[in-house]
């Protein structure tokens, strides 16, 4: 079935300013890099998490909480409708990464984010519960050990090397200088380290105190990446990796989450015309819903959509979110990127 559904715009940090958008605003969760007083804020707690075993729990459905809305990069930081803010100057604070994920204990609380895998050869996010106060260093920490066993069983893959070690995240005026291992930079041609650059600014922008990305290996300021001499003698964001994000780039839900309908979708898109379509397949391998959806820009500007779906499934189990748009040559369906999901009647 095939059905229109209104698109609520949010801003974006990859948007221009001539693409405001309605913004919806959730509650965030503080938290803090390591001992210092960072300002990142992780998603806020959800329903809607996983352990990362083949049949994942969680939901996310109604008062879906999917997460920290998106938000543009731009020359002077991220943009709300109507305003042009300037950040504040603030005092730099610092993270040092520990060795190994710290349990959480008297005191501590775990918070929703999302790190970037590869899926094909751009970014896919997939959910992480990281421990406050230490929620950007746990964020990099969680994609530097890479994707889980489901999601490596759907093709989900990474282009930094293992053994990669995160020294230290310290925040600065809405740019994180992210300190890594020397590892970091080991082999690979410019599509795999670009990936990898790609993979930790999308993970660190995640986080809405963080607009842009200055990168170190070992302590030392890193101005040319890798044996091909990538240029990296500015900050970086998300704007500077487009070719490395689909077409339709899908925030939430995210891989090996439950959803129950109606299920709220958000993302970004850089479609012809800036349409796109969302379509929900159950557990019996029928359509539960397929709808229509606009984003704010599209047709070379990447811009923003979020709907909420009302679906019809005839059975619970393993299903799968598809995005993709139709060609403007043909009318045949171009398909863009899929989650796998756990689709609740």
């Amino acid at each position: 079935m095939s059905t229109q559904v209104h698109s609520t715009p949010t801003r974006f940090r990859w948007l221009r300013p001539s693409a405001l958008a309605t913004v919806l605003v959730l509650p965030l969760a503080l938290g803090a890099c390591g001992g210092g007083n960072d300002t990142s804020t992780a998603d806020p707690p959800a329903d809607n998490t996983r352990t990362g075993s083949p049949t994942p729990g969680g939901t996310t459905g109604g008062t879906d909480s999917p997460g920290t809305s998106p938000r543009r990069d731009g020359p002077s930081g991220p943009t709300t409708p109507g305003t042009k803010p300037t950040p504040t100057p603030t005092p730099p604070t610092a993270s040092t990464a520990p060795t190994a994920p710290t349990a959480p204990g008297d005191g501590q609380r775990q918070v929703r984010t999302a790190v970037y895998f590869l899926h094909g050869e751009q970014v896919s996010p997939a959910p992480r519960s990281v421990v406050a106060p230490t929620t950007a260093a746990g964020a990099l920490r969680a994609l530097l050990a890479g994707p889980d066993r489901f999601e490596r069983g759907h093709d989900r893959t990474t282009s930094i090397p293992s053994d990669t070690a995160l020294n230290s995240v310290v925040i600065r005026d809405r740019i994180a200088t992210v300190d890594l291992s020397e590892r970091y930079d080991d082999g690979g041609g410019s599509l795999s380290m670009r990936a990898r650059l790609a993979q930790v600014v999308f993970t660190a922008t995640r986080f809405p105190s963080i607009d842009k990305v200055r990168f170190e290996l070992d302590g030392k300021p890193v101005t040319a990446f890798g044996g091909e001499g990538i240029v990296l003698n500015r900050p970086v964001g998300r704007t500077d990796f487009e070719d490395l994000a689909p077409q339709i780039l899908v925030e939430s839900p995210l891989i090996g989450e439950t959803i129950r309908t109606p299920v709220r979708v958000w993302g970004s898109a850089n479609t012809f015309e800036a349409t796109l379509r969302l379509k929900v397949t159950d557990a019996a391998g029928g359509t539960a819903a397929n709808v229509f959806a606009t984003a704010t820009s599209g047709s070379g500007t990447r811009g923003t959509y979020d709907v909420t779906i009302p679906y019809k499934a005839a059975r619970s189990g393993a299903g799968v979110l598809t995005a993709y748009y139709d060609s403007p040559k043909d009318g045949r369906p171009v398909i863009i990127d899929t989650v796998p999901l756990t689709v609740k009647r």
